[in-house]
């Protein structure tokens, strides 16, 4: 996991190694970019923690259970949450960094400016459709379990809108990347539109 967490770094790092010779009046529009990449690979990090804190709680519990015959119901909770918000809070990166699973079936038949009005235009407006409505509705929810006091049907009593409310901060985030894809997959089908028309 931390390998291929360095290995996201390092790319990050490459990604943006131009930016630092443009001058001060190009680096403005680079900058929303430039702070949704450091959010969403910041919330990649917390991810990486939450899924480690997971595996010892996890440990925990079934130590308890198995060894010394004395199960509690924390830590499987715990680790519930705790996978609930890694998921959530990962997404935008695994997007950010096309990490995510594609099924180019019909995307590797096509041309390459085909390929890419489909991969960088009709991917990202799709995304945004199903991502706002998972924030919104999230938000309803959260909002929701906030004003009934909901909490969890255990022991501990946990409140659910702090675990609930993760959810649609996840997905705005994972929206705003989506933005920015398609932003610069819109500015790259114009340059090359115009780089075709120039040499005709």
């Amino acid at each position: 996991m931390f390998d291929g967490l360095a290995i996201l770094l390092l790319q990050d790092s490459q990604r943006y190694e131009h930016i630092k010779v443009v001058d001060l009046k190009n680096k403005f529009k680079y900058t929303p970019d430039y702070i949704i990449d450091r959010l969403s690979r910041f919330l990649l990090v917390i991810s990486g923690v939450m899924i480690v804190l997971m595996v010892f709680t996890a440990t925990y519990g079934v130590a308890r259970r198995y060894f010394l015959h004395s199960p509690e119901p924390y830590s499987y909770e715990i680790s519930t949450m705790f996978l609930l918000w890694s998921f959530v809070l990962a997404v935008a990166a695994v997007e950010r960094y096309d990490r995510n699973i594609r099924v180019d079936f019909v995307s590797n038949r096509v041309p390459d400016s085909a390929r890419h009005f489909i991969l960088s235009i009709i991917a990202p407006v799709a995304g945004l459709f199903v991502c706002s409505m998972f924030a919104w509705q999230g938000f309803a929810a959260a909002m929701y379990s906030l004003k009934i006091g909901a909490v969890t049907m255990t022991a501990w009593k946990v409140p659910l809108f702090p675990i609930k409310i993760i959810i649609p901060i996840g997905y705005a985030i994972l929206c705003l990347v989506l933005i920015a894809k398609l932003y610069f997959g819109i500015a790259t089908f114009v340059r090359r539109g115009k780089t075709k028309i120039e040499t005709v």
